[in-house]
This record gives C-alpha cells, sequence and structure tokens, in this order.
C-alpha cells in the first residue's frame, strides 16, 4: 500500500522573498560570514547547504595550504545558525517572511563541539547543517565540512539560544 504524504512530511517551499531576505542577512550584513566567504547553496525547512572556496587567508598550515581549523569551526557554528533560522521560518510560515525574517535578532551560540577528522585541503569546501530539534528557547543542530567531492573532513553540534 503506497504511503501518503501529510502536510508535516512534505518539503517546506518558502517564498523568494524570505530565501532573499535570509541570504542578505547570512551572506552580507553577517560581516564574518562575508568575510569568510561563505554562500547559501540551499535552504530548506530543517536542512541547509553551504560553500566556501578557499582563498590564501584562510590558510592555517602554509607548508600544506591546509584550511584553518577556526575556519571550519566558524563555518560549522555559522551553518548550524542558518539551519535554525530556516527552522524557526518553517515553524511559521503563517507569518508574512519580512516578520519571520525578525525573528533571528535573539539567536546565539550557548554550545559548540567541532570534531576534526581529516586536513582541510581543497580549493573549496561544502557544509551541510540540520536541526535535531527546536524547542521553545534552544535548538540542536548537527554540522558537517565536507571536501568538494563530498568526503568528511570535520563534523559539527551546537546549541542556540532562540528566545
Amino acid at each position: 500500500m503506497p504511503k501518503h504524504s501529510t502536510p508535516a512530511e512534505l518539503p517546506v517551499q518558502f517564498e523568494p522573498e524570505f530565501i532573499a531576505g535570509i541570504r542578505e542577512i547570512f551572506e552580507q550584513k553577517i560581516a564574518f560570514n562575508a568575510l569568510l566567504g561563505l554562500q547559501i547553496d540551499d535552504i530548506g525547512g530543517e536542512r541547509v547547504h553551504g560553500r566556501i572556496a578557499m582563498r590564501h587567508e584562510l590558510v592555517g598550515h602554509f607548508v600544506h595550504n591546509r584550511i584553518h581549523g577556526g575556519v571550519i569551526a566558524a563555518c560549522l557554528d555559522a551553518m548550524g545558525g542558518l539551519a535554525v533560522m530556516a527552522a524557526i521560518g518553517a515553524r511559521h510560515l503563517d507569518e508574512p517572511p519580512f516578520q519571520r525574517l525578525h525573528r533571528f535578532s535573539k539567536l546565539g551560540t550557548i554550545d559548540l563541539r567541532i570534531d576534526y577528522l581529516r586536513p582541510g585541503i581543497g580549493e573549496s569546501f561544502r557544509m551541510e547543517a540540520e536541526v535535531l530539534r527546536l524547542g521553545s528557547r534552544v535548538a540542536s543542530t548537527r554540522m558537517s565540512f565536507l571536501d568538494a567531492d563530498g568526503k568528511l573532513l570535520s563534523t559539527g553540534s551546537a546549541a542556540y539560544i532562540v528566545s
């Protein structure tokens, strides 16, 4: 018997103005993200994807041209925050996009753990993040930092204050 999708199982379709607003906040208004060169690839209700290009300014080990561990941590933290933004936006789809975008003003990291599994060597990197739980005050996330071929280089988990 075929399984029928319920509204909760259907992927969230954000309005173009909401996506544009999140992009502007994440890629431009958060100056550190802009400095790192973080770019959003995809925004879903509980999962987001992004990327970063390797640049000389991001090198942590000059002999091996390896990306700095602090850059990896900052990218994963930012992506976890982006996943929470998307989950908050999905939770309040009944509100206009402009109103939902103002809900992010209190978002902040309260705990972050990064595991470095392999050296970050490459011309570009991808990141994924998902919300494990979005509570009324705290959200929990899991993040991945991958090379261009999809090999897992680092993982992260974080908690964010949302109220």
